[in-house]
């Protein structure tokens, strides 16, 4: 009896970049590791769309569909080029009107694309219709999806369960929408397998003997080949698989190890295993000067307790890296459990996963549903559409009062069709407002990335966040040390690897522009400190800005009094007195720019001397002469997205006076006073990095 052959797609380069390498691969880069597995016999790859859209205009500075064009002249005109499409928010974190949405479909065709894989995080129907529709009349081949993720018994969900997907799965059915194969998606690997087989079961009874079902995982729980056995088992024809470097861990597991699974069955990959091998090889070789995070190569046993998908992890856990925050990590994604619960069990795949990580890291940051996240407040408010199971209504109010908006049960679509700052005429006006040209693709890159896709456009982009690792070069003599300027530099207890040149500093991997001058500036002379024994420190929790102080010092407070305000991460943050207590020293001022761990100020304790405050060297404001006024820093890492003042501009305090993006979020930065903008030391589009000036305020 003849085996039975089991179809996949190759899902290294696109979910494989974006679950390891935060999808900021340079194209030329992996193009001979494409060619070689066209060499070795796949077809079917998938080439884009996803987070591998935006982060080539974010990170690397090239152009998708440049990249998509030239994916199809590698893989050769008979492969089947698969892209990933979020539904309404087509291959974006926030969601598109019509216009867009078919735009999308237009333009992935145009540039070779075959087929699209297209899905919502809520499982909302609504959603898929408009989307299926347009890929549909492209031309090109639509495969709706279901997304999946299993959790603990303790958290009682009326979701995620083969009911559930059976359902949803109707619902499509019902609802007319054409497809061509239907894909049953878990991005967090939690699925348990015998949920997988179920699932699958049922759907290929509902579908009957002929329609394509495809199963996707992640090895991030450390069972995704028992799931795919299982759906194998249940009826699945296609399953998702990547190649080393970037399978296992967060990503797909590999083709050679799925192979591995099914000897001795009755199925087959079909596959010619030296050749995947050699590919594998050149595949390795390409990425071998890429920065491998540990966690991406890591099943961990705890996340069915916090289903943070494969493809969000690593990008995560970077920007805590960059932002000095990666100590937090473990309360974050142990606070996902509660978030995930009372946000209505979307599933945790792009964007819901993103909204998830970020209202945890607020909880962890500064206390339980204090500071509603925009994407996770607009969710359970509606505006993503319907989540399985209704939110806690408490988190609903308070994301309605923190946000300034009523809960909504309106279609999407029909929300962003109205909007007057989305769709292609707003698009149309950015290009307009930089004398740009109006190609369908500008259009949909202005949509679709908004101001940073205009950077990108003006040229005005940089590449940032791309995580290369320097060539290990032999060891100098003695009498040559720090020729090749390496150092290790501890700052704070913090150990960071530093490769200077003449014109770039490499820190820990990541590069940065770097310009050196004779001399340190003068300062202001420190004030005198107030020394406090036997007090409590109130201290920053994150890197921020000083927006307001409330108290002053010999003030009495109460236990979770507001004491402070610091503005980060695009958000005014409350800090709260831990204690009661008189004020016996404040430590900062207002427009104050610290780092996590800074002491605010000190409740309780005896004043016992009046020193002046120890002083050490430290770099200067870039180009701001001393004296010359108030500097405004940048709070942490993070690109100017846009400058809202120009030098000779009167500002007044707490005017907004430039956005950076950080943490996938915009921030706001506010004047410290009043004043008049005497210098402006940054250009949109530059990579900041903490305590980097940005202007001054004369």
């Amino acid at each position: 009896m003849s085996r039975k052959k089991i179809n996949f797609m190759c899902t290294a380069f696109r979910d494989g970049f974006q679950s390891v390498y935060g999808a900021r691969v340079f194209t030329k880069d992996f193009m001979p590791a494409v060619a070689a597995a066209r060499e070795a016999g796949i077809t079917h790859f998938e080439a884009g769309g996803g987070a591998r859209f935006q982060a080539l205009y974010f990170y690397t500075n090239e152009d998708a569909f440049e990249m998509m064009d030239e994916f199809r002249k590698v893989a050769g005109p008979d492969a089947n080029l698969q892209t990933l499409s979020r539904g309404v928010n087509v291959v974006g974190l926030d969601s598109q009107p019509r216009d867009i949405i078919k735009l999308h479909a237009e333009m992935f065709k145009k540039h070779g694309m075959t087929t699209i894989r297209n899905f919502d995080a809520l499982n909302d129907v609504n959603n898929l219709i408009d989307s299926g529709k347009a890929i549909h009349e492209a031309g090109l081949k639509h495969e709706v999806t279901v997304t999946m993720m299993s959790l603990p018994d303790s958290y009682h969900a009326a979701a995620h369960n083969p009911d559930f997907y059976e359902k949803i799965l109707k619902d499509i059915l019902d609802a007319g929408i054409p497809f061509d194969s239907v894909c049953f998606k878990d991005a967090s690997g939690t699925s348990t397998p015998a949920n997988v087989y179920e699932t699958i079961r049922r759907a290929r009874k509902l579908l009957g003997p002929n329609v394509g079902i495809v199963f996707h995982s992640h090895e991030t729980a450390g069972v995704s080949i028992q799931q795919y056995m299982s759906a194998i088992e249940g009826g699945a024809t296609q399953v998702d698989l990547s190649m080393s470097p970037v399978s296992g861990g967060t990503c797909q597991p590999d083709i050679l190890t799925m192979w591995h699974a099914l000897r001795g069955t009755d199925y087959d990959l079909d596959i010619d295993v030296a050749k995947v091998q050699e590919a594998e090889r050149v595949f390795e070789n390409c990425m071998k000067d890429y920065f491998l995070p540990p966690e991406a190569t890591k099943v961990n046993p705890n996340i069915p307790f916090f289903p943070l998908p494969g493809g969000a992890l690593t990008a995560n856990t970077q920007m805590l890296r960059d932002n000095g925050l990666m100590d937090k990590y473990p309360q974050i994604v142990e606070a996902m459990g509660d978030v995930v619960k009372k946000g209505g069990f979307g599933t945790s795949v792009t964007p819901v996963s993103q909204f998830y990580f970020q209202q945890a890291f607020n909880n962890v940051m500064f206390g339980p549903w204090k500071k509603i996240a925009e994407g996770y407040g607009k969710m359970v408010l509606g505006y993503f559409g319907k989540t399985p199971v209704e939110p806690d209504p408490e988190v609903v109010k308070e994301a309605a009062e923190q946000l300034k908006m009523e809960p909504t049960k309106e279609t999407v679509v029909d929300i962003n069709d109205k909007n007057p700052e989305k769709g292609r005429e707003a698009a149309i006006k950015m290009l307009e407002a930089e004398n740009l040209p109006i190609t369908e693709e500008n259009i949909f890159i202005a949509a679709s990335c908004k101001e940073k896709g205009i950077l990108y456009l003006t040229g005005k982009a940089k590449v940032n966040g791309v995580r290369k690792v320097e060539p290990k070069k032999a060891e100098a003599p003695k009498a040559a040390a720090n020729a090749n300027g390496e150092y290790t530099v501890t700052v704070n207890g913090k150990a960071y690897g530093v490769k200077l040149s003449a014109s770039t500093a490499v820190v820990n991997g990541v590069s940065y522009p770097l310009s050196i001058v004779d001399g340190i500036q003068a300062a202001a002379a420190p004030a005198a400190a107030t020394v406090v024994t036997g007090s409590e420190d109130v201290k920053a929790p994150m890197p921020g800005l000083i927006l307001r102080l409330n108290v002053k010092e010999g003030d009495n407070v109460k236990k979770n009094d507001e004491i402070a305000v610091m503005e980060a991460m695009k958000m005014e943050n409350p800090i709260y007195a831990p204690c009661d207590g008189k004020v016996t020293s404040i430590k900062v001022s207002q427009g104050q720019q610290l780092q996590s761990g800074d002491v605010i100020l000190s409740i309780g304790g005896v004043v016992v001397a009046a020193a002046p405050a120890a002083t050490a060297p430290a770099a200067a404001p870039a180009a701001a002469p001393a004296g010359a006024g108030t500097t405004v820093e940048a709070p942490m890492p993070g690109l100017v997205l846009r400058l809202n003042v120009k030098k000779g501009d009167a500002v007044k305090k707490n005017d907004e006076i430039v956005v950076m993006e950080a943490m996938k979020m915009e921030n706001p930065i506010y004047a410290p006073c009043d004043g008049v903008i005497s210098d402006i030391l940054v250009s949109q589009g530059d990579q900041l990095q903490p305590g980097q000036a940005i202007l001054v305020i004369a």
